[in-house]
């Protein structure tokens, strides 16, 4: 079970977000995934002296690729579940992403460099976004290699917690979607991910069956809209 978001310090992060957002729509699959998956990527440029912030990059440090199974869960203001997913992702840095959601229903977000890709097979639907506007004010950018984590966050080592070395991000930048971020690693590898959102959700991610730097087929992080889905977006022109 993750840890309660109000637990530890700094944990009123969560909380603020939280309250965020009270007067928010729900946000979809389609606008949180690229920032969780832009957590994984943005810290492999970084260097500097012992800092949380300078930790956190030296355990995901050489992360050229990275694989896991992922669960998912959204919550909302009260706590309940509103959503619960599970599939496996791909990244594979500069910029390219994948999310397979298996579970409840087929879908898939890909990055390839330039573009992201928002497929759901029972809609029969792409959409289509010019990555560096989809993903700009947002943490993603990090993705391009255009920044570091202590740049763009302030970090914070927290206890540890469940087995897990604990690290919290808030941005500071009033531009981003994100409130916090707290990511939990087991020996270096990335175990668990809470999200914080302005649309007063939480989300939750545990990882599984991890690989770092395994070779990836390019076909991975290439997208093809099946015949017959109506695409919207770039990909229409």
């Amino acid at each position: 079970m993750s840890p309660n978001p109000s637990a530890a310090p700094g944990g009123a992060c969560l909380d603020a977000a939280r309250a965020a957002g009270r007067a928010a729509a729900r946000a979809g699959w389609r606008a949180l995934a690229p920032g969780l998956l832009a957590m994984l990527g943005l810290c492999a440029a970084g260097r500097g002296q012992a800092t949380p912030a300078s930790d956190l990059q030296r355990d995901l440090a050489g992360l050229a690729t990275w694989s896991a199974d992922f669960r998912q869960t959204i919550e909302g203001a009260d706590g309940k579940v509103l959503r619960s997913a599970a599939g496996r992702l791909y990244l594979q840095k500069p910029g390219r992403f994948r999310w397979d959601y298996r579970e409840p229903s087929e879908q898939l977000i890909l990055g390839d460099g330039k573009r992201i890709w928002f497929y759901d097979k029972d809609l029969g639907q792409a959409n289509v976004r010019d990555m560096d506007a989809s993903l700009a004010s947002t943490p993603a950018s990090l993705l391009s290699g255009g920044g570091t984590v202590d740049s763009q966050f302030e970090v914070t080592a927290l206890p540890p917690s469940e087995g897990l070395q604990w690290f919290q991000l808030v941005p500071k930048h009033a531009d981003t979607d994100f409130q916090a971020v707290r990511i939990g690693f087991e020996h270096g590898e990335l175990r668990r991910m809470l999200l914080a959102d302005k649309l007063d959700q939480v989300t939750r991610l545990t990882f599984s069956h991890s690989q770092r730097n395994e070779k990836l087929p390019a076909e991975l992080f290439s997208f093809t809209p099946p015949p017959g889905v109506d695409v919207i977006g770039l990909g229409a022109k």
